[in-house]
């Protein structure tokens, strides 16, 4: 079946374009591949591979072209949705312990046929006919529980992230540019909570810490490692380069592209 044939689309609300995940989506990758880095994990989504992207988690990807091209067709189970098709169709749950912020999604002959079944409903501006939308996320869903009864536990679970470790889980994610107040949400506390529980950990506060934390990440990267400072800022949570560089010069006393001059001309 030529699903390279299929046009980009995107059904469901539209969800934040930080790297944070307000809403569990499918992703089935057309032309082009995307990597992904979770915080932990990283994963590399080839064209005719698919995944769920799971809400709750901070996510940063790459995509990168073919011949030019990158198309993709994401469909969004937002909460209204999944609580509306839960109060219509019976659900059974199995067990399923997984964290990773990417759940692969094996292939199946059900799901390019779906992909194709897109194309008579798109309109002339080449999206979706909002009329026919919800009815093909509900297809879509029936189809992917069928073949992966254990995304139910995933998919329907609407509580709130739980208390957890927070000197673990700000060590492996202060690199995400994502908001204080995020943080707090993914940790399983309140703002004032989190604020509170890290002074007593790190004994500074949250926004402080995360500058000085990617500042000295960054340095070992252009001093140890010969990585490039334009090349490691976005990485590292900076939005910018100019304020990446006033802010590693104001730390260390030298630019970011002086340190790695300093360290070229140091090299064998």
């Amino acid at each position: 079946m030529n699903v390279s044939a299929i046009t980009s689309c995107y059904l469901g609300p539209q969800i934040s374009p930080e790297q944070f995940v307000s809403e569990h989506f499918f992703l089935y990758l057309i032309k082009g591949t995307i990597d992904y880095y979770d915080g932990s994990n990283h994963h590399h989504l080839q064209p005719g591979e698919c995944c769920l992207v799971r809400k709750n988690h901070l996510v940063k990807y790459t995509k990168r072209k073919a011949d030019n091209q990158f198309e993709k067709v994401v469909v969004v189970f937002d909460e209204v949705f999944l609580k509306a098709y839960q109060a219509k169709h019976p659900l059974s749950f199995t067990n399923y312990n997984g964290h990773d912020a990417y759940f692969l999604i094996q292939q199946n002959e059900l799901i390019p046929n779906f992909l194709q079944s897109l194309n008579p409903y798109y309109t002339n501006e080449g999206k979706i006919n909002p009329m026919f939308a919800d009815l093909k996320r509900e297809e879509l869903l029936l189809i992917l529980l069928q073949s992966n009864p254990e995304l139910a536990t995933i998919l329907f679970d609407f509580s709130s992230p739980q208390k957890i470790d927070l000197e673990a889980y700000m060590n492996r994610n202060f690199r995400f540019n994502v908001s204080v107040e995020r943080f707090a949400y993914l940790t399983g506390r309140s703002l004032s909570a989190f604020k509170r529980d890290f002074d007593k950990i790190f004994h500074e506060t949250p926004s402080r810490w995360l500058v000085h934390k990617r500042l000295q990440e960054a340095y070992f990267l252009i001093e140890k490692q010969a990585q490039k400072p334009s090349d490691i800022y976005l990485d590292l949570g900076f939005e910018d380069l100019s304020h990446f560089s006033f802010a590693f010069k104001k730390r260390f006393g030298v630019a970011p592209t002086q340190l790695a001059e300093r360290r070229q001309l140091a090299s064998p």
